[in-house]
């Protein structure tokens, strides 16, 4: 094609683009060139082609229908390539990728804040799920929390209750693995329970879970009488065809024992006399009859209750009360029936003597014996805890703890800070006596407090916990009062083998 055809003045053209470029004026050029390109080259084409099809020339079309044109045809490109190259503003610098995509999360992020302005009854859940994908996941959180804005805004419910349920904080305390072996008490729907357990047994797990029943003896006695006197007993009738000692226990004492244990764990007294209970029932004749057979078993209750317990409390009592003389200055801890009976017991025997009562720091369960101890003529001390104990056992003459166990090895098992006045005593050269029935005394041996333990339930938050008992050594107790009379600690295998002769 020749340019001198279309261009008539080419050569002053050409002669015009020099001059700008001899000038070094690149706006001058670049805007010479654009209206020779807009009009000449349009114009000239136009008739070029119309010559050569042998027809007239029409009229030749304004420039700005042509920019309409190159408009619509750049709106019609594909919208994908627009998205990802966007043509940059006239005189702006023209953006790269990586702030292309940080002014896309700028304009999202003014999206949701005006989203969230808008509706101001949205939950705090929701709005800290948003919070914690955006802080702590980085870019991969990012699309979830879109696709999570859209169901909100869509009216779905169930992708945001799911993660505000998996935000939500585990108040479980967190117990170090070291004590993860112990147990601690906890409260039981009744609708939870066994449909094979009695209704009496019911309310006896819920005293015992909230320690309303705390000492071991009073844990057994109660469950002994619930066996006995709450129809858990009279009112079984053996299915046809089984035998009451091969039926009662698998299908009506065991659902029992496992809700009580669930509910606490099972002191060592109970483990004791269950055991004996079992015993007895398998030692039931299979051709008895059921009415028999159920009075015979009430009946060994009935001892059992009457021997081990009452008879014993009643022995250990006056016999301690014996050990205590005039002017002695007595120091106890916390509360324990067998103390207070015992210091009444002296007391009604004419003797005149002081009480320093330690209490539990943690329970307070001293103040009401001290007041039961003051209101029947005994001069009481009381202590909140153990900050001034080896000031109170300066003056002491004899330290009178209860246990709720005794290991074979003739460790007390006791109320927690037993150990520390024990101690504390024997280093002070005084008299140490622990007060125990037979029946709570144990073939296990223990020489730590973390072997056989319970976790206060009351006191156990994610920070640390307490431990309801501690484990004396036999070298801290001095003398041991049981219903058989007094003895060492070291004499416990004895008293163990001389009861399994009984």
């Amino acid at each position: 094609m020749r340019y001198d055809v279309l261009f008539p003045d080419y050569h002053i053209h050409a002669h015009t683009l020099d001059l700008c470029k001899v000038l070094e004026c690149p706006a001058l050029e670049q805007t010479f060139l654009e209206i020779t390109t807009h009009s000449r080259f349009a114009t000239s084409t136009t008739t070029l082609m119309s010559t050569e099809a042998g027809g007239s020339a029409p009229v030749p079309q304004a420039p700005e229908k042509q920019d309409v044109k190159a408009e619509k045809k750049d709106q019609n490109k594909p919208q994908q390539s627009k998205d990802q190259q966007p043509a940059a503003p006239a005189g702006e610098k023209k953006l790269s990728g990586a702030e292309i995509k940080k002014k896309k999360q700028e304009e999202k992020a003014a999206r949701r804040a005006q989203a969230k302005a808008a509706q101001p009854s949205q939950g705090p859940a929701q709005g800290g799920q948003h919070a914690a994908g955006g802080d702590g996941k980085g870019g991969k959180a990012k699309p979830k929390q879109d696709g999570q804005h859209q169901h909100q805004h869509g009216g779905a419910k169930l992708p945001v209750r799911s993660a505000a349920t998996a935000v939500v904080k585990d108040n479980k305390p967190s117990i170090p693995d070291c004590f993860s072996h112990l147990s601690m008490a906890r409260r039981i729907d009744m609708t939870h329970a066994d449909k094979d357990v009695n209704p009496a047994v019911l309310v006896l797990g819920e005293h015992m879970s909230a320690f309303a029943i705390s000492d071991s003896i009073t844990r057994l006695e109660a469950t002994l009488l619930a066996f006995r006197k709450l129809q858990v007993i009279e009112s079984y009738t053996t299915p046809h065809g089984f035998t009451f000692s091969r039926h009662f226990t698998s299908h009506v004492l065991n659902p029992q024992i496992e809700y009580l244990t669930a509910c606490r764990p099972m002191c060592f007294s109970m483990g004791n006399a269950i055991r004996w209970l079992k015993l007895q029932i398998s030692k039931v004749d299979i051709d008895l009859p059921d009415s028999d057979a159920k009075k015979l078993l009430c009946e060994s209750i009935d001892n059992f209750i009457r021997e081990r317990i009452t008879l014993a409390d009643y022995v250990i009592v006056s016999t301690a009360a014996d050990m205590i003389v005039d002017d002695d200055v007595i120091l106890t801890y916390a509360h324990h029936h067998l103390v207070e009976r015992t210091l009444l017991q002296a007391r009604n025997d004419k003797k005149n003597f002081r009480v320093i009562l330690v209490d539990d720091p943690y329970e307070r369960v001293g103040i009401d014996l001290a007041k039961k101890l003051s209101a029947a003529g005994i001069q009481v001390a009381y202590a909140s805890d153990l900050g001034a104990l080896r000031t109170h056992l300066s003056e002491t003459t004899q330290v009178l703890l209860a246990a709720e166990a005794i290991f074979s090895n003739g460790a007390m098992y006791a109320r927690a800070g037993s150990c520390d006045i024990a101690t504390a005593a024997t280093d002070l050269g005084v008299r140490v006596i622990a007060l125990c029935e037979t029946i709570n005394f144990t073939e296990r041996v223990s020489i730590d407090s973390l072997t056989y333990n319970e976790i206060d339930p009351e006191h156990s938050t994610d920070v640390g916990f307490r431990l309801l008992f501690d484990t004396t050594r036999d070298k801290y107790i001095s003398v041991v009062v049981t219903e058989l009379g007094n003895s060492s600690a070291t004499s416990v295998p004895a008293i163990l083998r001389k009861l399994e002769e009984l």
